[in-house]
Parts: C-alpha cells; structure tokens; sequence
C-alpha cells in the first residue's frame, strides 16, 4: 500500500513540475514577443 501511495505522490509531483515548466515557457515566449524589435 505504501508503495502505491509514494508512486501517486511521485505522479502528482511531476505533473506539477510539468505544468509549471510550460506555464514559464508560455510566459517567456509571451515576453519575448512583447519585446522583440518591431519587424520594419
């Protein structure tokens, strides 16, 4: 049972991880468009 338990809360950490390495890649694709020079 306990291993069942520590694999759950394995799988719900890394998703967490996960989700929030996307969020900072969406973020840093957001500001590098809001700063990126304006295409003449």
């Amino acid at each position: 049972m306990k291993k069942v338990l520590l694999l759950v809360a394995t799988a719900v950490g890394a998703l967490a991880v996960q989700k929030q390495i996307q969020a900072k890649k969406a973020e840093n694709r957001l500001w590098a468009e809001a700063t990126d020079n304006p295409k003449s």
